[in-house]
């Protein structure tokens, strides 16, 4: 399983920054190779990103689950594929530090079945590119 984590001094409050990462549909469209996402529920969307690796075009659908949200400090998420086996999770976590917040992003995914061949080696080159964008761009817009 890939496995990558971001960190990030904001200087705002842990409040702010659970404001923005516990609302999925404020930090979905920060997501490198984004496309669409829908909401399905409180807890469920479904994903769908499209990018290129080494020349392969790949449109990736994912079903994101929130199944912990502990205010203000941590919100965890199931990742299951739709279009593909994948399966995997992630969390954001805010702690109070030195008159900011510091905040985590940290993702983990892996492939199953005749894709996961294919599909493993470049999610573990993407992975720690996508996450720290992510964890980078979520931490300019809450400061903005």
């Amino acid at each position: 399983m890939a496995q990558a984590s971001h960190s990030v001094q904001i200087p705002v409050s842990q409040e702010q920054v659970w404001a923005f990462v516990s609302k999925i549909e404020k930090w979905a469209v920060l997501v490198p190779a984004y496309k669409e996402h829908k909401e399905l529920d409180a807890q469920t969307s479904h994903w769908t990103f499209e990018g290129n690796f080494k020349g392969l075009k790949k449109k990736v659908e994912i079903e994101i689950k929130i199944i912990e949200m502990n205010e203000p400090s941590n919100i965890r998420f199931e990742i299951t594929g739709l279009s593909d086996n994948i399966k995997g999770g992630g969390e954001f976590t805010a702690e109070p530090k030195d008159g900011g917040t510091y905040m985590t992003g940290m993702v983990e995914v892996t492939a199953g079945g005749l894709s996961g061949a294919v599909l493993n080696p470049a999610i573990k080159v993407l992975l720690p590119k996508v996450t720290t964008r992510l964890t980078e761009k979520i931490a300019r817009h809450i400061q903005a």
